[in-house]
């Protein structure tokens, strides 16, 4: 069975809404989740009976997505957002690695309940912490890292943020903070 389901769809107005679903197996529920992407959401618990019960919801699910003009955003139609932290030594230390987990896990939350995409991937080396998300609504998502920083205090002072086509990566172009020019290294 997949374990999550995620369409999006766009209104005329151009807001991008989204729903997904997923089945927590331990808790024998099925979670629907839904929103304005970037805005925190809402959820549905249903308990099922078995996981052929949560296979058929799941379905369900699914064809109401469609019916709805619900559908998934290729990730080649998504984009890059590279959260970057400049640090103190080339390799990090302990406490870079804290730092490393706490953004990937803030991060995470704060992306998931408000449907501005995944994180990727996250690496430290030559003196930054990169942390790698993929997003359908990028200017969204730059926001919200720079919130999120602040919120759970990360140091925003040592931040850095840009956006690329998520099929062209080298294109990575700054987009915070706002009047440093447009150049970004990995």
């Amino acid at each position: 069975m997949t374990e999550l389901l995620r369409a999006y769809r766009r209104d005329d107005d151009g807001a991008l809404s989204f729903r997904e679903a997923w089945y927590e197996a331990e808790e024998g529920v099925v979670v629907v989740n839904h929103g304005v992407v970037g805005h925190l959401s809402k959820d549905q618990v249903q308990a099922v009976e078995s996981a052929e019960a949560a296979e058929a919801l799941m379905g369900a699910f699914e064809a109401q997505c469609v019916e709805d003009g619900y559908a998934d955003i290729p990730v080649a139609e998504q984009h890059w957002v590279v959260v970057q932290f400049a640090l103190k030594s080339k390799d990090g230390t302990d406490r870079d690695r804290h730092l490393e987990r706490s953004a990937v896990s803030a991060l995470t939350t704060h992306f998931a309940w408000r449907g501005l995409g995944v994180v990727d991937r996250s690496a430290i080396a030559d003196g930054k912490l990169n942390i790698f998300l993929i997003s359908p609504e990028p200017s969204k998502a730059v926001k919200a890292v720079v919130s999120v920083t602040r919120e759970e205090k990360l140091d925003p002072t040592k931040l850095s943020i840009a956006v690329a086509p998520y099929p062209e990566p080298e294109a990575l172009k700054r987009r915070h903070p706002a009047g440093q020019g447009t150049s970004f290294s990995l």
